[in-house]
């Protein structure tokens, strides 16, 4: 696998024509997805970790509420939380448009119109630098009519070498043409956390041990040319396993309750059909017994803003304890059951719960000529990624936004 990477990268340098290039900092915001905080310390990745030893470390990054894939991604974008920026969950409803938003739906995602605040990639072009994105959330999109230079609609089939030979292509394009703001994501962890839950060492290492290596080329790629380059590694949540048992079936909790249910297993969004229902139907929810609680979205500290997006969160939430899940129906449970018989696993691993649970933390290591050599940070929250990028590329930062810029101002030399 090094030998292949090596000769991979060696072509990619020398396919590619070299020009003189400025010295203004570039920013690579690296996505992978479902890393979740412990797995350096577990694994001991080289690349990675020698990333680390020249860089600066969180001791984990806590995500947003809730801890899924595109809420996120895109508070990481954003600087925002989810109530705030609009993707308030995988999968939500929203009321005024009467369409419910999902990761799959191709049409929504691509949608500036669902997209609030302003994207890392939208201010950087709306201040005169050029941006690149080998998916990222909401790249895909014209938020505030603005996309990346460079971008491209998600596909999953494409390999990691792939999008890591446009970066260098970005790279070393003339000045004028070539972003220095550049966001990328690789699905690795998440897909084989999922599938084989965060505690199979084998599944997990093995697939960390492959990334490792393509991440190397990578680093290695950028230390080769002549640029100010600071490299970014953040992930969006963790990862915890959840047992066949451990799941509960939402059809039963819900039965009888006259709303739209929109579930995304470590919670479920209620939207009453008659708000004005909401209290007799949070009282009625709460005499159920189980490994979960109903709240109204506004007792909820992640909400600091609630009327900004409210409409989209619901009128009250199903919440399920860190390590259970709702399962919609007995159709979904056998389907998942029948999974995990097929891979030979007791459990699946499965995100979205309390940011606050340590399983649910995410990863911030960073790394490059303005960024502090062997320094390890506290965990702080994930919208504060955003403020430290505007910081190193010399952008205006928006005063809307919930980061604040001096959390993050001590790794900086």
């Amino acid at each position: 696998m090094r030998l292949f990477l090596v000769l991979t990268f060696g072509f990619l340098l020398s396919s590619v024509q070299t020009f003189s290039q400025s010295k203004e900092p570039t920013v690579i915001l690296i996505s992978l997805d479902g890393f979740r905080y412990d797995y350096v310390e577990r694994f001991q990745p080289d690349n990675i970790s020698n990333f680390i030893e020249e860089g600066t470390r969180a001791k984990s990054m806590i995500s947003s509420f809730p801890s899924k894939t595109f809420p996120n991604h895109y508070t990481l974008a954003t600087g925002m939380r989810p109530d705030r920026h609009g993707i308030v969950d995988n999968t939500f409803y929203d009321p005024k448009k009467d369409q419910v938003y999902a990761i799959g739906k191709r049409e929504l995602v691509t949608d500036g119109s669902w997209y609030g605040g302003t994207p890392l990639w939208v201010l950087a072009e709306q201040n005169g630098i050029k941006s690149a994105s080998y998916f990222f959330v909401g790249s895909e999109a014209a938020i505030q009519g603005v996309r990346p230079s460079y971008y491209y609609d998600y596909d999953g089939q494409v390999n990691n070498l792939t999008r890591i030979s446009k970066a260098f292509e970005w790279l070393q394009l003339p000045d004028s043409i070539r972003p220095r703001m550049i966001t990328m994501y690789f699905s690795d962890m998440d897909d084989i956390g999922h599938r084989y839950g965060p505690s199979n060492e084998e599944q997990i290492g093995k697939r960390l041990k492959k990334l490792d290596a393509e991440l190397g080329a990578l680093f290695e790629g950028v230390k080769s040319l002549d640029l100010n380059v600071t490299i970014i590694l953040v992930s969006d949540h963790g990862m915890i396993d959840v047992t066949l048992e451990r799941r509960m079936l939402l059809d039963q909790l819900v039965e009888g309750i006259d709303a739209r249910i929109v579930n995304s297993g470590a919670l479920a969004h209620i939207y009453l059909k008659n708000p004005s229902e909401k209290k007799s139907v949070l009282e009625s929810l709460k005499t159920k017994k189980g490994n979960f609680k109903i709240v109204d979205p506004s007792d909820l500290e992640y909400y600091k803003d609630i009327n900004s997006f409210g409409e989209r969160i619901g009128d009250l939430i199903i919440l399920a304890d860190p390590g259970y899940y709702l399962a919609n129906d007995q159709n979904y449970l056998e389907t998942v059951a029948r999974r995990m018989r097929i891979d030979g696993t007791s459990a699946r691993g499965e995100h979205g719960f309390d940011p606050q649970a340590q399983e649910m933390h995410a990863i911030f290591y960073a790394n490059g000529p303005q960024i502090k050599e062997g320094l390890t940070i506290e965990s702080f929250e994930n919208i504060h990624v955003y403020p430290l990028i505007c910081k190193i590329l010399g952008l205006p930062i928006p005063s809307d936004i919930d980061g604040n810029v001096e959390v993050l101002q001590p790794i900086l030399k």
